[in-house]
C-alpha cells in the first residue's frame, strides 16, 4: 500500500518519549520462603544455638510525592498557559488548594492524552525524524510523579522548601511591535456563515521583516479561522465599502498576495527559526480574511487582530506559510466509497472510517527547507497524516517520511508545530518531490461533533459532506511553513 511505502521502513526513526506504565519491583522477601518464616518463629527452640531470627516481609513504603517539592512545577510548565486565573480554561491548576480537587481527573486527560491539548503524535505510521518545539505533553518520570501523588491522596508537602518553579508558556506575543485590527465592529447573526476580508494599511514606508505573528479572535464564539496577508499592490484598498470590508470566499480576492499568518482555535504565537523572517514590502497593507460562522443568536467582533514582531536585520531565508490540499482536481486519490466511477470528495452518511488521500508533485520551486506543519480539517474529521516522497532525493535526505499525524483530531485544539532542530536539518523538499495527504473521517452519530453539527441545523442524521468553505464542510488542508534562500526568493 502506498502508506506502507510513504511511513514503514524506509523513514527515518526516531524514538521520542511516550506513556509507559512500568511496574513496581519486587521488593523481595527475607531469607526463606513465608512458610518457613513462620516456622521458625513458632517452633519451640528457645536456647537452641544457630535458631534465625523472625524476619520482616514489609515492603518499603513510597517516597512521598508532594505538590510543592514535586507537583507544582510540573503544572506551571505544561499547565498553566490555559489553567491560570484569567486562563482561557475553566478552572486554575496553578496553586495547591486550585488544583488538589482536580487531581484524580487531571490524571485522567494525561492518562487518555487529551491534555494537555497537542495532538501531533508518533503511531505505526508516522514517525518524523525530529521532536516538536513547547512540546506540553508531560515525560514518562513526570506523568510517575503525578500518578503516585494522586495514589497518596495528593499531599501538600512544605511550602518552605518548595522547588523552584519554571517560567510558565508563553501564549501570548508579548514583544509585537505593530499591531493591526479590524477598523469597524461585525455583527453576525442568522444561520448563514460570512466571509470578509479587512484591507488595513500597517503603515510601513519601507520594507519590513517579520520574525513572529500572533492572531487573536475578537470573539472566539463566532470566528471559525482567520487567515493574514501581504497585499503588495494595494489592490484590496480598492474593494473595501462604506462599512470596512468587502466579502472574500476562500481567500483575500486578489491576485499575489501572500499569506503570513493563520489562526483557528487553539492555535498559538508563532515565531519563525533565527535567521528566517516575512518580508513585507514598503506600503504594503495587511488583509484579514476572517470567516465567521453564527451561532444562533446575535454575536459581535470589534476586536480581531494581528500582532507583528519587526525583525532589524534582513534575513538569509525568506519565510512563508502554504496552504496545500483541499483538491477534486487530479491531486485527489480514488477512495472505496466512490460512487461515479471517478474520484470525488464526499464523505458518505453513516460511514465512521471514510478516508480521502490527495498527492501533490511540487514543480517549479526551489529548494525548500519545511520547518513547521500542521493539519486542517473540520468536525467530521478524525485522524490527518502529511507525507513526503523523494523520487530522487539529495544525500542523507529519505525516499520517504512522515511530516506530521494528527491522530486524535479535534477541531477546537489546532495549531502550527515547529521542529526542534536547526534549520539545516529539517525536512527538504525539490521540485518533482510529492507532497501526501490522508485525512479520515466519522460521519455517523458516533461521533459527538457530528451529532453537535447537525443539531445546529436542526437535523438527526448524518448527511453526505463535501468538500468546501462552510463549517459544515469538510476541508484536508496541510499547512506548511517554509523557507526559501533570500536569493531563491527575490
Amino acid at each position: 500500500m502506498f502508506i506502507q511505502k510513504l511511513c514503514g521502513p524506509a523513514a527515518v526513526v526516531v524514538a521520542l518519549a511516550g506513556v509507559v506504565t512500568s511496574g513496581c519491583n519486587d521488593p523481595g522477601q527475607g531469607p526463606g520462603s513465608a512458610s518457613e518464616t513462620d516456622d521458625a518463629s513458632t517452633a519451640g527452640t528457645e536456647g537452641t544455638e544457630g535458631t534465625a531470627a523472625p524476619t520482616t516481609t514489609d515492603a518499603p513504603e513510597a517516597a512521598p510525592v508532594t505538590w510543592h517539592q514535586d507537583i507544582a512545577p510540573i503544572m506551571v510548565q505544561k499547565c498553566s498557559g490555559c489553567h491560570s486565573d484569567g486562563g482561557i480554561a475553566p478552572f486554575s491548576l496553578a496553586s495547591y488548594d486550585s488544583a488538589k480537587p482536580f487531581a484524580p481527573g487531571a490524571l485522567d486527560a494525561v492518562e487518555r492524552g487529551t491534555m494537555p491539548p497537542f495532538l501531533a503524535d508518533e503511531t505505526d505510521d508516522c514517525q518524523p525524524r525530529h521532536g516538536w518545539q513547547d512540546d506540553p505533553r508531560l515525560s514518562d518520570d513526570e506523568l510517575e510523579l503525578l500518578r503516585a501523588w494522586v495514589e497518596q491522596g495528593a499531599p501538600e508537602g512544605d511550602p518552605a522548601t518548595a522547588a523552584p518553579l519554571p517560567e510558565p508558556p508563553e501564549v501570548e506575543l508579548t514583544d509585537a511591535d505593530v499591531r493591526v485590527q479590524i477598523p469597524t465592529p461585525i455583527s453576525v447573526d442568522g444561520d448563514k456563515d460570512q466571509f470578509l476580508c479587512f484591507s488595513i494599511d500597517p503603515g510601513f514606508e519601507d520594507d519590513t521583516w517579520i520574525d513572529a505573528v500572533q492572531i487573536t479572535a475578537g470573539n472566539p464564539q463566532i470566528v471559525h479561522h482567520v487567515l493574514a496577508y501581504v497585499d503588495e499592490s494595494g489592490a484590496s484598498a480598492e474593494k473595501v465599502n462604506e462599512d470596512g470590508y468587502y466579502p472574500c470566499f476562500g481567500g483575500p480576492g486578489i491576485n499575489s498576495a501572500n499569506l503570513i499568518a493563520a489562526w483557528a482555535p487553539g492555535m498559538t504565537p508563532f515565531e519563525s527559526p533565527p535567521n528566517v523572517a516575512s518580508r513585507i514590502a514598503a506600503g504594503s497593507r495587511i488583509v484579514l480574511n476572517v470567516h465567521y460562522h453564527p451561532t444562533g443568536k446575535p454575536e459581535l467582533d470589534s476586536e480581531t487582530s494581528l500582532d507583528l514582531r519587526i525583525r532589524d536585520t534582513i534575513p538569509e531565508y525568506v519565510g512563508m506559510l502554504a496552504l496545500i490540499g483541499n483538491s477534486e482536481g487530479p491531486q485527489l486519490l480514488p477512495s472505496e466509497h466512490d460512487d461515479n466511477g471517478f474520484p470525488e470528495f464526499r464523505i458518505p452518511a453513516g460511514v465512521e472510517n471514510h478516508v480521502e488521500q490527495m498527492l501533490f508533485k511540487l514543480t517549479d520551486v526551489p529548494p525548500l527547507r519545511v520547518f513547521a506543519v500542521g493539519t486542517h480539517m473540520h468536525y467530521v474529521g478524525t485522524d490527518m497524516l502529511i507525507g513526503l516522497q523523494r523520487p530522487s532525493p539529495d544525500d542523507g535526505e529519505p525516499e520517504s517520511e512522515c511530516l506530521l499525524q494528527t491522530p486524535g483530531w479535534d477541531f477546537n485544539w489546532q495549531r502550527t508545530y515547529s521542529y526542534d532542530a536547526p534549520l539545516d536539518d529539517v525536512p527538504r523538499v525539490s521540485a518533482g518531490d510529492e507532497l501526501y495527504l490522508r485525512c479520515n473521517y466519522n460521519n455517523s452519530m458516533s461521533n459527538p461533533h457530528v451529532v453537535a453539527a447537525l443539531a445546529e441545523q436542526g437535523l438527526d442524521a448524518p448527511k453526505d459532506v463535501v468538500l468546501g468553505e462552510e463549517t459544515l464542510d469538510e476541508m484536508c488542508l496541510a499547512v506548511v511553513g517554509i523557507a526559501i534562500a533570500l536569493k531563491d526568493a527575490i
